[in-house]
C-alpha cells in the first residue's frame, strides 16, 4: 500500500459557468485526467479498459483562480474490474468525491476478461489505506 497517484489539473476558462465556478460537467473531465493519467503508469493494459460507472459526490465551489489537483486511489479490485476512489481538490480542500468501476475489456468479443497478473501488481501501489 502506498501514496495516491497525484495530478493537478489546469483549469481552463471553458470549464466555468456564468457565476465563474467550475461547472458541475467538468468535474469528470478531471477525474479522467487523474484517472487515465493513474492508468498510464500501468502500462499497455490501459487501453484495454472501460468505464463502467462513474458517481460524483460535490462538496464545495470550484473557482477558475483555484488550484485543483486529483488524487486517485484503489478502493476494490475484483476479477475483472476494480473500484477507484478519487478526491478533486481545490485549494487543498476536498471539492468532490468521486467513485469510479472500471474494467478490463475484450473488444473483440465485447466481454469482460480477468485482469492480467501484472496490472494486478500494479494496482496494488494504489490500495486505499485502511480507515480512509
Amino acid at each position: 500500500m502506498g501514496e495516491p497517484h497525484t495530478i493537478g489539473v489546469q483549469v481552463r476558462f471553458a470549464d466555468t459557468d456564468a457565476q465563474g465556478h467550475i461547472n458541475n460537467t467538468s468535474y469528470s473531465a478531471y477525474a479522467e485526467v487523474g484517472r487515465l493519467e493513474m492508468l498510464r503508469t500501468m502500462g499497455e493494459h490501459v487501453s484495454n479498459m472501460i468505464l463502467a460507472s462513474l458517481t460524483i459526490d460535490f462538496r464545495r465551489q470550484v473557482s477558475f483562480l483555484d488550484t485543483v489537483r486529483v488524487d486517485s486511489w484503489v478502493r476494490k479490485v475484483g476479477n475483472s474490474s476494480f473500484e477507484l476512489a478519487q478526491g478533486i481538490y481545490a485549494n487543498d480542500q476536498l471539492a468532490a468525491d468521486v467513485s469510479s468501476v472500471i474494467v478490463s475489456f475484450d473488444y473483440a468479443s465485447q466481454k469482460s476478461r480477468a485482469l492480467a497478473p501484472d496490472m494486478r501488481e500494479a494496482l496494488a501501489r494504489y490500495i486505499l489505506p485502511a480507515g480512509r
